[in-house]
């Protein structure tokens, strides 16, 4: 059986990476170097990538100097074989076509080997066929499923799987500015954090930032990432990239729902709503759908490719915000480091990653019962801005009421009852640190937002009593 193969496409493909930065990230995100059937085009594939993700373009150049430091591109006909190959460039449009070629070649080629693996157990003695079938069947499932493919999915494709997508302009930002200046607001120098006292304090999280959002487990990380992400893209219209490795859709729509409708999350999850209800529901996703919010569910995301996908979403879609959620379910790249080497690395290269592509990029990671790091402690130097998400009901015994009339005497000052979480900034390049900002988290509608101060509370109750005198 002749292998299926289309080397005009793969040729078309490499060509638009030597030309052109938007087919980069078009081509990096879409295939893999096992989808090329030819040995020049897959290292040449390989050489491109390895250039791009250290932000390096990847031009004749460039692939032909890396190619002869790494020892793969050293016999003359190798040179003039690439040269031929960059000379059938193709405009930036027809790039999906011709991945769509490549892939389905690929796609061709990996039915031919399923084929061949089943025809020889078939013809073994006394074949389990149900099972063998079962398994075929699997197989060929997933095959024609595409399962391993990634796409970055606009908000609205999230809210209702399918809708327009609205990105901020430059003049929109500068209105902004003004508007906030006019209304006596904090004008800020990146997109607004969602917390009055936090764009007080930080003026926004600017472009190059690394933002590291820490709490213990089930206290809060994804709904307070999506109450940022509420704020950068719903409420102030910038466009951001929100990397899940958890969440199905399914998940994240229901939590948007609850957050931008104010509705217990369980009450949408079940589906148990007033038809009132449902409107509302209905008028948050659509809220959602004008946003400028992107995301993308990657279960066995790796450094590499989210380099890939947050170029990709910034020129597509030029995000101001990447949110990534969260650092300890990405995948190794070299099994022989261990956890903090591993987690280190990946927070350094979100932070040569944002100040590369201009963007602050808030990476989410675990907190052990002390309020420390896990894993890598030394993932805080790399940071700009370290917050840690605490409660105030603690494992300890405390009464939810004793530690938050504790943090009122240390401020002097007096919040709402609803107050029950807080948020600390441990380390801040730009401003103060060791402060901590009383939140409001209702679980219920997964909505975080700053405690409300009770002005003249804490004079009545801080005044010494006057002996006898009422």
């Amino acid at each position: 059986m002749e292998l299926i193969t289309d080397i005009e496409a793969e040729q078309r493909v490499i060509s638009a990476l030597l030309h052109s930065e938007p087919a980069c990230a078009e081509a990096f995100s879409g295939i893999n170097e096992d989808e090329f059937a030819d040995r020049t085009n897959r290292d040449v594939f390989l050489l491109a990538k390895s250039l791009y993700t250290r932000g390096v373009r990847p031009t004749l150049v460039e692939v032909f100097k890396e190619g002869h430091e790494l020892g793969w591109i050293t016999k003359p006909q190798d040179l003039e074989k690439i040269k031929r190959i960059a000379e059938q460039y193709i405009v930036d449009e027809n790039i999906g076509y011709w991945l769509d070629r490549v892939r389905q070649a690929a796609k061709g080629r990996k039915a031919q080997e399923l084929i061949r693996k089943y025809r020889h157990e078939i013809g073994q003695n006394n074949p389990d066929i149900p099972g063998l079938i079962q398994r075929a069947g699997a197989d060929f499932m997933n095959l024609a499923l595409d399962s391993d493919s990634e796409q970055i999915e606009a908000g609205a494709e999230v809210a209702a799987f399918g809708s327009e997508l609205v990105a901020a302009t430059v003049d929109k930002w500068r209105r902004m500015q003004e508007d906030a200046r006019a209304m006596g607001e904090t004008p800020l120098e990146g997109v607004p954090t969602g917390l009055h006292r936090l764009n007080a304090l930080t003026l926004g999280y600017k472009p190059g930032d690394l933002i590291l959002l820490g709490a213990q487990t089930g206290h809060g990380k994804t709904a307070f990432a999506l109450n940022t992400a509420n704020a950068v893209c719903v409420a102030a219209g910038q466009p951001a990239l929100y990397v899940n490795t958890e969440m199905s859709r399914q998940q994240i729509a229901y939590r948007w729902g609850a957050i931008l409708a104010g509705i217990p999350l369980q009450k949408i999850r079940t589906g148990s709503l007033t038809n009132e209800e449902l409107s509302q529901v209905q008028a948050a996703f659509k809220r959602l759908a004008d946003s400028g919010f992107y995301t993308s569910t990657i279960p066995n995301l790796t450094p590499d490719k989210l380099q890939i996908l947050a170029r990709k979403a910034k020129l597509q879609h030029d995000i101001q915000f990447l949110i990534v959620d969260y650092i300890g379910r990405m995948e190794k790249r070299d099994l022989k480091l261990q956890e903090w080497q591993v987690l280190e690395d990946i927070v350094r290269a979100c932070k040569v990653m944002g100040q590369n592509l201009e963007i602050a990029v808030m990476v989410l990671v675990q907190l052990n019962s002390d309020g420390s790091l896990q894993g890598a402690k030394r993932m805080k130097n790399e940071c700009d801005l370290m917050l840690q998400l605490l409660p105030l009901d603690v494992d300890d015994g405390d009464d939810v009421d004793k530690r938050r009339a504790e943090f009122q005497r240390k401020y002097k000052k007096t919040y709402e009852p609803g107050f029950n979480y807080y948020l600390r900034i441990d380390k801040s390049r730009d401003s103060e640190s060791g402060v901590s900002i009383p939140l409001v988290f209702d679980k219920a509608r997964q909505q975080i937002r700053e405690a409300q101060e009770v002005p003249d509370h804490w004079r009545d109750i801080a005044k010494p009593a006057e002996g006898g005198r009422h």
